[in-house]
């Protein structure tokens, strides 16, 4: 399944390849010529770190370029009072709990800063309602649960979220 990049998304790729091969790869490569200096590279620590990171770089370097090209462009839109991606919505749990989450793309979630992704149980069920409602989450065939739609900020497609 092809990956769905927004614009922003694609700027930010490309944007992050440009740096990468441009600065990130020649202070890499700087790297490894001086710790090649050092002597027998049997036991040079600092050599085999530096050939690391020049090949995690490179390899970046592949998952963006690999991501453009079999990513699809695509551009989102939702009503004023309708949950749609990169909007911020509170939600209350079947257990008075509250919480703020933003829709965005799989290539930017992070629950760890309460970003879902708009293909998660939780993000497929938000998209398209409206506060006031009560929606069911269905985690999986047996499992779900209910929340409700406090509030909603609109928000829109921006670089400040990095690509995952």
């Amino acid at each position: 399944m092809p990956h769905e990049l927004t614009a922003a998304e694609v700027a930010s790729i490309e944007e992050e390849i440009k740096h990468r091969q441009t600065v990130v790869t020649p202070q890499c490569i700087a790297e490894v010529q001086r710790t090649r200096a050092f002597g027998d590279l049997s036991e040079n620590d600092e050599y085999r770190s530096a050939k690391r990171e020049l090949n995690r770089n490179y390899s970046r370097i592949r998952y963006l370029k690999g991501l453009l090209a079999t990513g699809v462009l695509v551009e989102y839109a939702s009503d004023a009072d309708e949950v749609g991606l990169f909007d911020r919505v509170t939600i209350r749990d079947e257990f008075g709990d509250e919480s703020i989450v933003t829709l965005v793309t799989h290539l930017r979630a992070d629950i760890l800063n309460n970003r879902i992704s708009k293909d998660s149980p939780l993000g497929a069920a938000l998209l398209g309602h409206r506060v006031g409602d009560r929606i069911t989450v269905q985690v999986n065939e047996s499992s779900s649960y209910w929340l409700d739609i406090l509030d909603l900020e609109k928000g829109e497609d921006d670089r400040t979220v990095a690509v995952n």
